[in-house]
């Protein structure tokens, strides 16, 4: 193999905050939002795939239902705005080739369980000799260090072992996980901030570092108002459901049924509800559906502490009745005129519609030339008035870019791509 030149000025970027510098992708499904979101910030984030493909490719749901690991949905949503590249690091061809490829690096993420790496020879010391500049991110279930460091893992487990799952569901029921996986988004969230702290400290000092991060810390800390009330008062935060808890004992409605499907609305009683409330009753008069009683209510002087749940529960009642009377766009026009805060609770469908979002050209069109289709994708995470973040890429196939990294990048001739991969390197 050739001497390993420079990076690929030439390679297709996005001119971003990143632009100049490259990221080395070793991540699983835990890891794949961290790079996805240093790409969307301009890196030129080479993904790492074993070859034959990443086993997150076989994680549904799948274009059309074609389960194929180059259709999965899920490799598309957290893969866009990367190079690919398949490399099996577990050989000594492998690691060479590999650390050719961080002596023209600036970061590389990975999420293989502690110590793997370093078993391989591939340990933050190690690259850090061929690249002094480096910042390596960990990521991993429970961290680099700790009793638990070496525990295998899944996203139901740190959800529940790191505290949210205690959180979530109905209080007359056991807790329930959150439907879609939540605790390794937020880890990979942590894991690009972290990236973006190291590189900040690495401009100043010239060093670079491995930056270690926990998913059970990551969640710990999303669950942080619970922890807070246990060392404040010893007191364990109640899971609430579809229930707002507003005093002792008493439970009102959240999550109100409308006519094609749910609005949100907290009930809330004396001043910090007042207006609210009385305003819901006037639109709910005009309508000939507010009863006396409702009419009478002196909302100001309405606390909690004077009501009974049987009389909080008739009031709630009869709100929940005119809610179905309405959809949820009804009650949203309505709402906003008259100044109440009452929201749709909306789906993937209907998001994808919102005018808020449009407004702001937060979805964009990638084109799948292999597909011969052009998907819808969620957009820039922020806005940036010099440096905008775009969509410019398409997640790459299965080693969709060797030729390009391998022998422009790295100079290595078409014989010795070919004897690599028939030696089961890339």
């Amino acid at each position: 193999m050739k001497a390993p030149v420079s990076r690929n000025k030439e390679a297709p970027q996005s001119e971003g905050l990143l632009s100049p510098y490259r990221v080395l992708d070793l991540t699983d499904e835990k890891g794949l939002l961290c790079g996805r979101i240093l790409g969307d910030l301009g890196a030129d984030v080479i993904k790492v795939e074993r070859p034959g493909g990443d086993p997150a490719r076989n994680i549904g749901p799948f274009y059309h239902d074609i389960i194929e690991p180059e259709k999965s949905l899920f490799w598309f949503a957290f893969n866009t705005n990367k190079r690919g590249i398949t490399l099996n690091i577990e050989t000594a061809d492998g690691c060479e080739i590999f650390k050719s490829l961080v002596s023209t690096a600036d970061f590389v993420i990975e999420s293989f369980p502690p110590s793997y790496i370093a078993s391989l020879g591939l340990s933050y010391p190690i690259l850090r000799e061929v690249n002094p500049r480096l910042i390596m991110v960990s990521l991993s279930p429970f961290g680099q260090t700790g009793p638990y460091a070496h525990f295998e893992s899944s996203d139901m487990v740190i959800h529940a072992m790191g505290g949210l799952m205690t959180q979530c569901g109905d209080p007359d029921r056991p807790p329930v996980q959150v439907s879609v996986p939540q605790s390794f988004i937020s880890a990979a969230t942590d894991a690009a901030a972290g990236a973006m702290v190291a590189h900040y400290y690495r401009e100043i000092t010239g060093k670079g570092q491995q930056v270690d991060v926990s998913a059970m810390d990551s969640v710990a800390m999303n669950g942080v108002e619970g922890l807070v009330e246990w060392t404040v008062g010893k007191s364990i935060f109640n899971r609430r459901g579809r229930l707002n808890k507003l005093g002792a004992g008493l439970f009102s409605p959240i999550i109100w049924e409308c006519k094609d499907g749910y609005a949100s609305y907290f009930f809330m009683g004396s001043l910090p509800g007042a207006r609210a409330n009385q305003r819901l009753v006037e639109w709910m008069n005009s309508e000939g559906m507010a009863p006396e009683h409702l009419r009478s209510i002196d909302w100001e002087n309405l606390g909690v502490e004077k009501l009974t749940q049987q009389e909080l529960d008739y009031i709630t009642k009869t709100m929940a009745k005119f809610f179905k009377t309405h959809t949820k766009a009804e009650i949203q026009e309505e709402a906003a005129k008259r100044l109440i805060m009452i929201y749709p609770v909306h789906n993937s469908g209907e998001t994808l519609m919102n005018p808020q979002l449009e407004s702001r050209s937060f979805w964009v069109n990638i084109n799948h030339d292999e597909l011969n289709e052009v998907i819808t994708y969620p957009g820039a995470f922020a806005k940036f008035s010099e440096t905008p973040i775009r969509e410019w890429r398409r997640a790459p196939l299965i080693g969709e870019h060797n030729q390009e990294i391998y022998m422009k990048e790295l100079g290595m001739s078409k014989d010795e791509l070919i004897a690599l991969k028939g030696a089961g390197v890339i």
